[in-house]
């Protein structure tokens, strides 16, 4: 987006990212007390647990436990469990919580800033992707993608992974413009598979995005938003209080980029100054040809 944009998103690592309220995560496992020691790994985060395993072999025995990850990766991302993943907990938890995003593997040249809003969950295959929430929501089953956008705005992707999803805001160099001297920045809501970067598929470059759709909105627009649901969820109460957007989104005069999470769902939204419209695009990567999406990305960009 142009130089208005970036002024206004500056410091974008700093911002808050109000959450839904979440229940009492804790209910929601079943922990083997073996000791007074697996009880108080409860309580500690990633860095104390890998410090007290390196304590000696009887720690690294406990501490190193696949459910002592379990439970730390679940809480800290703070959702259910999805009952079955095909890498190791540690691995999960580390690849989750290192400050990795999906730009340090590629195009690092074009990346600006960026800011984690959490993770959440696709119990189904189908997710609706939208850049408008308006209520009630259409969702128009044209043959094509770029039907569907420019019907109503928004899309179904059906062969979706199921699991956990971790979503990141994006600020992102222009791609009209030289990088060397690009004053534009686009914003991206970016949102992968918790098993991707485990993947050497993705980290060799063989599994890349592809773009599935795009529209212009050729108008003045207020804000750049952008959703991503499981549309089995989206009629829950915390799906829904996505669109409740007093409770989220800035005042008109606040230019600061602003996210919500729920269990089924994310959303981002930035306000923006006069415009001339955007261009939205919409991408997806596939593990490989014909496998599921693993990651979604959708990006706005002021015309």
């Amino acid at each position: 987006m142009r130089q208005r944009l970036k002024k206004s998103t500056k410091g974008l690592s700093s911002c808050s990212s109000p959450r839904c309220t979440y229940h009492d995560l804790c209910s929601d496992f079943i922990w083997k007390q073996e000791d007074i020691w697996t009880y108080i790994a409860k309580f500690l985060d990633g860095k104390s647990l890998a410090k007290l395993a390196l304590t000696n072999k009887w720690f690294h025995g406990v501490i190193m436990h696949e459910s002592v990850w379990k439970f730390a990766c679940l809480r800290d991302l703070q959702v259910p469990d999805p009952y079955h993943v095909s890498c190791s907990w540690v691995k999960l938890y580390a690849s989750a919580f290192d400050g990795s995003h999906s730009f340090l593997f590629r195009q690092q040249d074009k990346h600006l800033d960026w800011m984690r809003i959490g993770a959440f969950l696709f119990h189904s295959q189908e997710a609706l992707l939208t850049d408008k929430f308006n209520l009630p929501v259409k969702i128009v089953k044209e043959k094509t993608i770029e039907k569907m956008l420019e019907a109503c705005g928004s899309c179904l992707l059906k062969n979706i992974r199921t699991g956990i999803w971790i979503a990141d805001l994006q600020l992102v160099r222009c791609p009209a413009c030289n990088l060397n001297t690009c004053e534009g920045t686009m914003q991206m809501l970016d949102a992968r598979h918790i098993e991707l970067f485990l993947s050497e598929e993705f980290q060799d470059g063989t599994w890349e995005f592809e773009l599935i759709g795009s529209h212009k909105i050729e108008k003045n627009v207020q804000g750049a938003s952008a959703a991503i649901f499981d549309v089995k969820h989206l009629k829950d109460s915390q799906s829904a209080g996505i669109f409740n957007l007093n409770k989220w989104v800035g005042k008109s005069n606040d230019m600061q980029p602003k996210a919500i999470i729920a269990f089924h769902a994310v959303a981002v939204n930035t306000n923006l100054q006069k415009n001339d419209g955007i261009l939205v695009k919409y991408y997806i990567m596939r593990a490989g040809a014909n496998g599921d999406i693993v990651s979604i990305r959708i990006s706005q960009q002021l015309l």
